[in-house]
Parts: C-alpha cells; sequence; structure tokens
C-alpha cells in the first residue's frame, strides 16, 4: 500500500474555492481502480498550545493507494489534469509526499 500526504497551499484567502474544485473531483478519484482513501483535511478550529498548524491557507490531502502503479495513473488521469487547470491560478504551493508502511 502507498500512502500520500499532499500539501496543498493556496494564495491567501483562495483555499475554499480550492477545497470546493477538489469537492467536484472527489467521485472520479475515489472511483479509479486501486484508491483506497482520498480525503482533504485542515487544521482542527481549537488547539492546544503547542500543536503545529498548517494554516488558514492550507489544506491536506491524505491518500492511499493499493500500489505505485494505481498512484501513478492517478497522478496522470484526465481528471486529475482538468482541476490542476483549475486550480493552477489559485495555488501558492504543494508538497506531495509518497510513504510505505515502516
Amino acid at each position: 500500500m502507498i500512502h500520500v500526504l499532499a500539501i496543498i497551499t493556496a494564495k491567501a484567502g483562495l483555499r475554499d474555492r480550492i477545497l470546493d474544485a477538489y469537492r467536484a473531483n472527489v467521485d472520479a478519484v475515489r472511483a479509479e481502480a486501486g484508491c483506497i482513501a482520498y480525503e482533504a483535511v485542515v487544521d482542527v478550529t481549537a488547539t492546544a498550545p503547542g500543536f503545529a498548524q498548517f494554516g488558514p491557507d492550507s489544506f491536506v490531502v491524505v491518500e492511499k493507494w493499493a500500489s505505485m502503479e494505481a498512484l501513478q495513473a492517478h497522478a496522470v488521469a484526465p481528471h486529475m489534469k482538468a482541476y490542476a487547470s483549475k486550480v493552477k491560478d489559485l495555488t501558492a504551493g504543494r508538497a506531495i509526499h509518497v510513504l510505505e508502511p515502516a
């Protein structure tokens, strides 16, 4: 199994617009062969001191894929290319971490 943490940072104040595009794409991603989990998460609203936060302009997509091949197919899927085109001008940065069980 492959785990992915995709950390997306929107341009200031535009996170909700990217999340709207993400939500419109979720069903297509979850229908892909090999997709086990695909969920966007944001910082909790009330945290205890000492916990790190991504901030108001960022969110993380937590993904699980059956194999590296499934993840690679996801990356080039037509709906992902369309999503990338929609959010390109709204995005300040992104970091994609591909992980495997220890």
